[in-house]
C-alpha cells in the first residue's frame, strides 16, 4: 500500500501526490499532500483556489503550453496575481514565484520544482527533476539578454552531463523526450522520470460546470466533454450505450441527489443553430421520472446539473474528456486527476456526501483522482461507511484564513 492511500493497483499509474507552493500568492514553504480524493478547506480568503492554480499552471506547461499562455489561462489575476503578496523586487528589479510537485509511479517518486520571474519579464529562471537521490535535470538563467535557459541534464556515459539551451517559456521537462536519445543507463533514467511526470500532469482535468450552459440542447458527435460541461447532454448520448454499469451508477447517483422520483436518465432529440444560424442536430438529456414523463435539464435547478456534470466527470475517464493525455500510455496506466474549485458550491448536504461516495468509490479502482475546495465539510461525509471496504478515504487540508489570498 502507498502512503496516499492508493491500492496496490494504481501502483503503475502516475499520479501528483505532492503540492509544493514555495512562494505561490498567499502560500510560502507549504506542502500540502495530495491522496485519491483530497479537499482543501477553510473560509473565504484561505488560499483554497490558489493550491488548484499552482497545480493547473504545472499541468498546462506539461501539456506544452508556452509560460504566458499557461499562467494567463489558469491563474485569476494573470502573472502579477502568483507573486507571493508584499513580495519586495530584488535589487535587479525582478520578482517571480515557485511551485513544484511530487508525482509518484513505476520510476518511484519523482519531484519537479519549477522557479517562475514575473517582472520585469516573464520567463523561466530555473527547473529541477529529481528522483532516487539523483538530479537529474537542472536549467538556469545564465544570460538574462538571451531567450534561453541552460540546461543540464544526467548521462552517465562517457559525458555524465549534457548540457543545452532551451526556450525560457517552456517546461525543460516536457522538452526531455525529444532531446534525449535514451542510449545509456542515465539517459534512460532521465527520460523515465520525465515521462511519469508528463504523463502526470497531463491527465489532470479541470472541471467548472455552468448550469446556464448545460440546459441548452448540445449538437450531436459533440463526445468529448469540456470542463464547463456544456455539452453534457451529446456526452449522455454517447455514454449511455458504451457502459451500461457505469450509466447505471450515474442513475442511481442522481436518484440520490435529484428531488422527486428518477428511473433513468435519457436523451431526447432537438435541432439546434450554430453561431452561423446553421440548423443541426441536437439533444437534450432529460430524467425519466417514471409515471410522471421526462424533465428535459432545462427545467432542472443549479445544484442538480452541478452534481450530474461532476458525477459524469467521475465515472467516465478520460476516453469521454477533452483533455491532453499522452496516446501511447494504455488507459489501464492512467490516473486522472480530476480538479473542481469549489466541490460544494450551490449543493446541500446530501449531494456533497453522495458526491464524495462516488469519488471514493471511483478512486478506489485507481483510475480516477480527486482535488476539490470546499468551504467546509462535515466529518461524516468523508469517512467510508463500513459497507464498502474497498473505498478510498478522504484527505481534508484545511486551511486557515491568516493565509490570505484567493
Amino acid at each position: 500500500m502507498r502512503p496516499d492511500g492508493a491500492g496496490a493497483g494504481a501502483e503503475a499509474r502516475p499520479a501528483v501526490v505532492e503540492l509544493r507552493l514555495s512562494a505561490f500568492k498567499s502560500h510560502r514553504g507549504a506542502v500540502f499532500p495530495l491522496g485519491p480524493v483530497t479537499l482543501v478547506t477553510g473560509g473565504a480568503g484561505s488560499g483554497k483556489s490558489s493550491v488548484l492554480e499552482a497545480l493547473a499552471v504545472l499541468a498546462a506547461l506539461a501539456c506544452g503550453e508556452e509560460l504566458p499562455a499557461a499562467v494567463a489561462r489558469t491563474v485569476r489575476g494573470g502573472a502579477a496575481a502568483c507573486v507571493p503578496s508584499g513580495s519586495p523586487p530584488d535589487a535587479q528589479g525582478r520578482r517571480g514565484f515557485r511551485v513544484g510537485c511530487v508525482v509518484d509511479g513505476p520510476a518511484g517518486p519523482v519531484r519537479l520544482d519549477l522557479a517562475v520571474q514575473t517582472e520585469p519579464e516573464l520567463r523561466v529562471v530555473g527547473e529541477r527533476l529529481t528522483a532516487s537521490g539523483k538530479v537529474l535535470l537542472t536549467t538556469a538563467l545564465r544570460d538574462p539578454a538571451r531567450r534561453t535557459v541552460q540546461a543540464a541534464w544526467h548521462t552517465a556515459g562517457h559525458v555524465p552531463v549534457t548540457r543545452a539551451p532551451l526556450p525560457d517559456d517552456r517546461l525543460a521537462t516536457a522538452l526531455l523526450p525529444l532531446r534525449v536519445a535514451g542510449t545509456t543507463d542515465g539517459q534512460r533514467m532521465v527520460l523515465s522520470a520525465a515521462e511519469q511526470v508528463l504523463i502526470a500532469l497531463r491527465a489532470v482535468f479541470p472541471v467548472e460546470p455552468r448550469p446556464w450552459r448545460m440546459r441548452e440542447a448540445a449538437r450531436v458527435g459533440d463526445t468529448l466533454l469540456r470542463g464547463c460541461c456544456e455539452n453534457l447532454s451529446a456526452v449522455l448520448d454517447r455514454t449511455k450505450g458504451e457502459c451500461r454499469t457505469r450509466h447505471a451508477m450515474l442513475v442511481e447517483a442522481a436518484r440520490a441527489a435529484c428531488g422527486g422520483p428518477v428511473e433513468g436518465l435519457v436523451v431526447t432529440r432537438q435541432a439546434v443553430r450554430d453561431a452561423a444560424g446553421a440548423r443541426g442536430d441536437g439533444v437534450l438529456a432529460a430524467l425519466d421520472r417514471g409515471a410522471l414523463g421526462l424533465t428535459p435539464l432545462d427545467r432542472l435547478g443549479d445544484s442538480e446539473l452541478r452534481f450530474l456534470a461532476l458525477a459524469l466527470v467521475l465515472l467516465t475517464g478520460p476516453g469521454v474528456l477533452e483533455m491532453d493525455q499522452a496516446a501511447e500510455v494504455l488507459p489501464a496506466l492512467r490516473a486522472m486527476t480530476v480538479v473542481a474549485d469549489g466541490l460544494d458550491a450551490g449543493l446541500d448536504r446530501a449531494q456533497t456526501r453522495e458526491l464524495l461516495s462516488l469519488a471514493r468509490r471511483a478512486a478506489a479502482h485507481g483510475h480516477v483522482r480527486l482535488l476539490g475546495t470546499a468551504h467546509e465539510v462535515d466529518p461524516r461525509d468523508v469517512r467510508g461507511t463500513g459497507e464498502r471496504v474497498r473505498e478510498a478515504g478522504v484527505t481534508v487540508l484545511r486551511l486557515g484564513r491568516e493565509r490570505g489570498g484567493s
